[in-house]
């Protein structure tokens, strides 16, 4: 059975007619769910958003405008009509073994595997495996793991915006979320300027002594030896344009060896394809600051909480939707707390004014907690989808052209279960 074998229980489940209640502001919101058309079960709508599990059929791992990339049964897929139909498919043997994939602007799709890399550019008629570059233009080759079965997640993401246009031209960074399924691997931040065609290392994190293969001798461990910098994985990258910097999030924890969780900001030299990183923040688990959902709405930063981990008895975890200047970043006094939904916070996304959040299933008593603002966070609602289960809502990606979030839901944490579509009412 491979590592990220597909739990697809859209076909076996129906939604509860009334869900958890909801929140907003201070007021609760009983019968949660209704139907939207008798006819159609699958759809369900609250007060804020209609909502509906993917189809039976391919794995929906991306999308953007209105195409989709999906994959199972030894298949990749590509549809032009949101899902509704996949025109074009190729064999791929390792199908279910899929951790990332990526649709970019000129149509190239760029996916992987738990340690391979590959791009299609004539909708998956051929692909071809792509070799990551280091900074100084050698091929970087991932390690040879003592177990076949457990490469690492080299490319995984936990976070569901990749690209940005920058100068006429499009951007892909993103970092690998890793070490909790798959086996050890390093840690780094990737990026490509040409659609996929060169992928290079713009940031590899140190050499972490908690995530490497059995009896490894420390001379030999994987991550970036002249790197004290070290972390467990990545939560978010995300570009700032106000800045044109970029901004990352890792986790997790100290576990002796340094904190893990660290904000980074990045510039980008393109003239002379260099990158220039500094380290803003270093914290323990339990801090605001350990966040999967950053975003930039008009020059402001916007983040997520996740904190978790040992903390006094008589304190509450410091989680919440935060907002402040990024220059303010450093001083917690200067933040705003938008809402605090108590609950670890995995994922985020901001996009037509609409703010959509997701629960860590394993620290909230909701089973699939959504949290929604649909005015910048002037008003705030909070629902628990009960009955997928226990889930967490990660991989938040833009609305497709029939205005939808795809979502990716987790079993328990990490283990990939189910994909969910939402779309908000505003």
């Amino acid at each position: 059975m491979t590592i990220m074998k597909r739990q697809c229980l859209a076909n076996r489940r129906r939604f509860l007619e009334t869900a958890s209640a909801a929140t907003v502001g201070g007021l609760i919101i009983p019968n949660g769910f209704s139907k939207l058309h008798a006819a159609d079960s699958a759809i369900r709508e609250t007060k804020h958003f209609w909502c509906r599990l993917a189809p039976e059929g391919p794995y929906i791992d991306s999308q953007r405008d209105n195409k989709a990339f999906g994959f199972g049964d030894g298949k990749i897929f590509l549809s032009e009509d949101n899902a509704k139909s996949w025109a074009h498919s190729a064999l791929f043997p390792e199908a279910e073994n899929i951790t990332f994939s990526c649709i970019l602007k000129n149509g190239n799709i760029l996916f992987a595997t738990r340690e391979k890399l590959f791009l299609s550019s004539d909708n998956l008629a051929t692909h071809r495996q792509i070799t990551v570059k280091t900074p100084e233009g050698a091929d970087y080759v991932p390690h040879k793991a003592q177990n076949p079965d457990q490469p690492g997640w080299y490319f995984h993401s936990l976070d569901g915006v990749h690209t940005w246009d920058i100068d006429g031209s499009e951007m892909l960074v993103w970092g690998n979320y890793c070490n909790v399924l798959g086996g050890p691997v390093p840690v780094n931040i990737y990026y490509s300027t040409d659609s996929g065609q060169t992928v290079k290392i713009a940031y590899s994190f140190g050499q972490n002594p908690k995530f490497q293969e059995k009896g490894t001798e420390s001379a030999s461990f994987l991550g970036n030896p002249g790197n004290p910098v070290i972390c467990r994985h990545i939560h978010n990258v995300v570009y700032h344009p106000n800045e044109r910097a970029y901004y990352a999030c890792t986790g997790d924890i100290n576990r002796g060896d340094g904190n893990e969780c660290h904000w980074l900001r990045g510039t980008y030299d393109a003239k002379a394809d260099k990158w220039d990183w500094r380290v803003l923040l270093s914290v323990n688990s339990n801090s605001r600051y350990k966040s999967g959902g950053i975003n930039f709405v008009d020059g402001q930063l916007y983040w997520a909480a996740d904190a978790n981990g040992p903390k006094p008895a008589d304190e509450k975890h410091d989680r919440g939707i935060f907002r402040c200047d990024p220059r303010d970043l450093a001083d917690p006094k200067k933040h705003t707390l938008l809402f605090n939904s108590e609950f670890e916070l995995a994922n985020m996304i901001i996009e037509d004014g609409v703010i959509l959040a997701g629960h860590c299933a394993p620290a909230s008593t909701y089973k699939t907690g959504i949290v929604i603002s649909p005015d910048m966070g002037k008003t705030w609602a909070q629902y628990d989808l009960a009955e997928y289960g226990p889930r967490s809502p990660v991989r938040f990606q833009p609305k497709n052209s029939d205005g939808w979030f795809r979502v990716d839901l987790r079993k328990g944490w990490i283990e990939r279960a189910e994909v969910l579509f939402i779309k908000p009412k505003t």
